[in-house]
């Protein structure tokens, strides 16, 4: 039995303070007042943490919570006495202990609590940039105050982790960074895993089965005790479920059951969501009856980012005989990088707990924008039942910036949707003001509308202004910048609208249409600016654009002032306005539903068809289609939808005024898996370009790249 006896100075750090203590989070299961109040701390606290001794059952023991993670605290008078039902409950009733005293008050209570999911935290799953080795460091930290116990390491731009170098050693530099990590992670009590992903070019030979077993001794050897095998967004022989349960129970047997300190195995399936699901193949039902019963299975719903139910649990928890390690999709943004996701974690059943071994999130590569919903998912997972999205949403804010919550919770609201995107996940943005807009009930007038609009860009604009003067937070305002330099054009554009439609309504008590037409040109102008800036240098690497409140505040302000410019072209005035002043040079259109709704990023020259990073099921004869504003003269092209030998089964062709012209593909080599263009493309004018699956059959494809130049 281990005790620790030490003060509260030493613990906290903090002095005493006259006001009640913060909110404990997450939020107990079980607390009980037991002393008359709050009274003030004026000796240090003598505290006692221990680990529940099995053999041996004392009075506070029988009160343990019997469950990973739990823990039983009791505050009485000048002592607090801690018991963890293992090592990471007492490490938990530590930190339910420091928020308690933080402010230097105390009260005598007793608290049972226990989470509600056993695993809880983070994958670092996404494609894109991967988060800094500081910024990992700092999540840890997040992750014990909010007791979060999973991070999951699988960044897809890592090559050691994934193709093309899975099968080679860390350089020194980055094997010394990911062996701090793991130490890091333990002294916060937060299960590190080391991801492979082999799959895509895994050669199913036992020199590659030994290859992947000698890495994992590798990361065993640099402090590692938890892994997985991920076997998402792959095809061809590694999409085979006998395949992959005979790999991993082998390494199950030989691996992992070898080593008494290393954790349960993990994997991702290849068909991680149902909408992927082919009965007949029987994928699932094959891992449920051929893979080791320890070997965690991991599950991202009913489509790739999608919220989860007790419905779908109960039916991919039959299918693969073991409940599932819930991977969710949020706040992820690499396939709409142009949006942030700063919106309350919501969404999922709160009946489900029981029928998961695990949840981790999926985040943003913005590391410390991500903590927004983190926070929430930290309380959903550990107490369910008391979980409430948006208050734990406030208090996150508050956590992050605790001085400018109010500007922070402003700006927040206007970028929480991902926009049109091919998952089809879409977010409430404004949810008041665009329930307000929407009842017919209000029976707003122009003038109403006016003035509502108005005050919300007022609103908008001096949170933004706010944000970008203060000093508090400085890796988060980075994140942000490009956000917060679109919301102010966006709240000035949005005033601009409002000015000009309060022109309308008094031109008839004085003729003032100058100021009418200057409005609208400062209108136009805005949107120029806001297309400027969606194309210039201050993105962050990879991003194709910046959306701010594109789901209600800007369709409202284009409506508004379309309605407006509509007015006054029918009065009887010569000029004839355009009512439609948004930029749109190029505009993609496809019947493959998996990129209909990929956005097309233009910056200079170069046009880019942002990636969509699922595996893309391209029908036969389905086309993606370009459109272009304004006749273009094309310089080059070339697409790469990693797969080699693909350009003999696409069509290209681009038109100029209503004639389609095939343009010839090819691959430079054989085992390279870009497309290029034939020499004919150079110099030709196009106002469309389309791109044909012409193979007569159903077409696997990852688009990581299509983009074409002009002159």
């Amino acid at each position: 039995m281990r005790y620790f006896f030490l003060s509260v100075v030493a613990l906290l750090g903090l002095v005493a303070a006259a006001q009640p203590p913060l909110k404990i989070h997450p939020t107990p299961h079980e607390l009980t007042y037991t002393g008359a109040g709050w009274h003030d701390l004026t000796a240090p606290l003598e505290v006692k943490a221990e680990v529940a001794d099995k053999r041996r059952i004392n009075k506070r023991q029988t009160k343990v919570p019997l469950q990973r993670g739990g823990y039983y605290l009791r505050i009485t008078g000048g002592e607090a006495f801690i018991v963890g039902y293992d090592e990471e409950g007492r490490l938990n009733g530590l930190e339910t202990l420091r928020q308690i005293t933080q402010n230097g008050r105390a009260c005598d209570m007793e608290i049972r609590d226990w989470p509600d999911v056993p695993f809880r935290g983070v994958v670092e799953g996404f494609y894109g940039t991967p988060w800094t080795h500081q910024a990992r460091l700092d999540q840890f930290e997040f992750y014990h105050r909010h007791k979060l116990n999973v991070y999951l390491y699988g960044p897809k731009d890592d090559p050691y982790h994934s193709t093309p170098l899975w099968r080679q050693p860390y350089p020194a530099k980055e094997a010394a960074q990911l062996r701090e990590l793991v130490e890091k992670a333990k002294a916060c009590g937060v299960n590190f895993y080391w991801a492979i992903h082999p799959g895509q070019d895994f050669r199913w030979t036992e020199a590659d089965r030994d290859s992947l077993l000698w890495k994992f001794e590798a990361m065993y050897d640099l402090g590692v005790r938890s892994f997985a095998v991920f076997f998402d967004d792959i095809w061809g022989e590694g999409t085979k479920a006998e395949n992959q349960a005979g790999l991993l129970n082998y390494i199950n047997e030989h691996f992992i059951h070898q080593k008494p300190d290393v954790a349960p195995l993990i994997m991702c399936p290849t068909e991680y969501n149902r909408a992927w699901v082919n009965e007949q193949k029987g994928y699932l039902r094959t891992l449920g009856e051929t893979l080791a019963e320890d070997i965690e299975i991991m599950w991202t719903g009913n489509t790739v980012v999608h919220c989860i139910d007790r419905e779908s649990m109960e039916w991919v928890n039959e299918r693969i005989r073991r409940k599932a390690y819930i991977w969710w999709n949020f706040p992820v943004t690499d396939y709409c990088r142009d949006h942030l996701m700063l919106g309350p974690a919501y969404g999922n059943g709160k009946d489900i707990a029981p029928m998961m071994s695990g949840f981790v999130s999926n985040p943003m590569e913005h590391a410390e924008a991500s903590k927004i919903a983190l926070y929430g998912i930290a309380e959903y997972t550990w107490n369910m039942e008391a979980f409430e999205p948006y208050t734990e949403w406030w208090d996150a804010l508050k956590e992050l910036m605790p001085n400018h919550t109010t500007a922070l919770s402003t700006f927040a609201r206007y970028a929480q949707d991902a926009g049109p995107n091919g998952h089809r996940f879409r977010r409430d943005e404004c949810e008041t003001e665009a329930a307000f807009f929407a009842d017919k009930t209000n029976k707003l007038t122009l003038a109403d509308t006016l003035l509502y609009t108005a005050q919300y860009c007022r609103e908008l604009r001096a949170s933004v202004e706010e944000l970008l003067a203060c000093d508090e937070n400085p890796q988060l305002l980075r994140e942000l910048r490009p956000w917060l330099l679109q919301a102010r054009l966006l709240a000035d554009y949005g005033l601009t609208v409002c000015a000009l439609g309060q022109e309308l309504t008094d031109r008839e008590e004085c003729d003032r249409v100058d100021y009418f037409l200057t409005y609208y040109q400062a209108a136009r102008a805005l949107k120029r600016q806001m297309f400027d800036l969606e194309n210039s240098d201050v993105r962050h690497p990879l991003q194709p654009g910046i959306k701010v409140g594109e789901k209600w505040l800007l369709p409202t302000l284009d409506a508004t002032l379309a309605s407006v410019v509509r007015c006054y072209n029918s009065d009887s005035y010569l000029d004839d306005l355009d009512a439609d002043i948004n930029i749109r040079p190029f505009t993609l259109k496809s019947d493959v539903p998996q990129l209909a709704s990929q956005p097309v990023a233009a910056k200079g020259n170069n046009v880019e068809v942002r990636p969509a990073l699922e595996v893309v099921k391209w029908p036969a004869g389905a086309s993606l289609t370009i459109e272009c504003l304004n006749t273009v003269t094309l310089q080059g092209l070339d697409f790469n939808f990693e797969r080699c030998g693909i350009a003999s089964k696409l069509t290209l062709e681009v038109r100029h005024g209503a004639t389609w012209q095939p343009v010839s593909l090819l691959h430079y080599k054989a085992d390279d898996p870009v497309v290029h263009t034939g020499g004919e493309l150079g110099g030709m004018q196009a106002d469309a370009l389309r791109l044909t699956n012409t193979s007569g059959q159903e077409l696997e494809i990852k688009l990581n790249r299509f983009a074409f130049t002009t002159r």
